[in-house]
């Protein structure tokens, strides 16, 4: 079991240095929408720090879609801004507010729709969602299918799969935060499953013959 936070925009000029040591990772907005330009604009500079401080790391896109061609869009919108990148933690559809408004299928539909376009482009690909939508908005095969990351704050999390990862406060304090933070709970290996797959970023290494590692592709 793995502690860390996500942050976004809202926590500003994070002292990510001083967060090392004291959470496991760090899952980081990248951004919203269906275009690249939305990205968060605090995405290079916290990506770049958890690298610097050697902060396991993972992204998050937050959806506004209404149907499932929109969610393609935004899963190429993530793509171009994450393109480039490693990660040990998943990328992460976040579906909340208004893109939950459209019913269960269209919802499973977008979850599908973004899900498959970040795994075609290599990408170990997520779901975030509060636990009561996540039973009732989402088909159980869609919510097997792909890593749950569930929000629920009160000290429980009351859902009936397995989630990967537990978002269990936004009122967390942190050195280095000034105000609150999400906090989260992770109970899945997945920087362990991450390279082992060669996904996000993690490629294979090229060999000679006998075996001798040469260089990354």
């Amino acid at each position: 079991m793995k502690h860390g936070i996500d942050i976004s925009y809202a926590q500003g000029d994070a002292d990510i240095g001083r967060l090392r040591g004291k959470v496991d990772f760090i899952i980081i907005r990248a951004g919203y929408g269906g275009f690249a330009s939305q990205r968060d604009e605090y995405f290079e500079r916290n990506y770049s720090l958890c690298k610097r401080y050697k902060i396991p790391c993972g992204a998050y896109w937050f959806a506004y879609a209404r149907n499932g061609q929109e969610a393609q869009q935004e899963a190429k919108a993530c793509i171009e801004v994450i393109k480039g990148k490693r990660f040990e933690y998943p990328i992460y559809y976040d579906v909340e507010g208004q893109a939950l408004q459209g019913g269960r299928d269209t919802v499973s539909s977008m979850c599908r729709s973004f899900c498959d376009a970040l795994e075609k482009a290599g990408y170990f690909a997520g779901i975030y969602m509060s636990a009561d939508p996540l039973e009732n908005m989402l088909d159980t095969q869609v919510r097997k299918r792909y890593a749950i990351w569930a929000a629920q704050y009160g000290g429980r999390l009351d859902y009936s799969g397995f989630a990967g990862m537990w978002q269990d406060s936004c009122s967390g304090r942190l050195p280095g935060i000034s105000g609150s933070v999400d906090t989260d709970i992770c109970y899945e290996d997945y920087p362990g499953i991450i390279k082992k797959a060669h996904l996000n970023g993690y490629k294979k290494r090229k060999r000679k013959k006998g075996g001798q590692e040469i260089k990354k592709q």
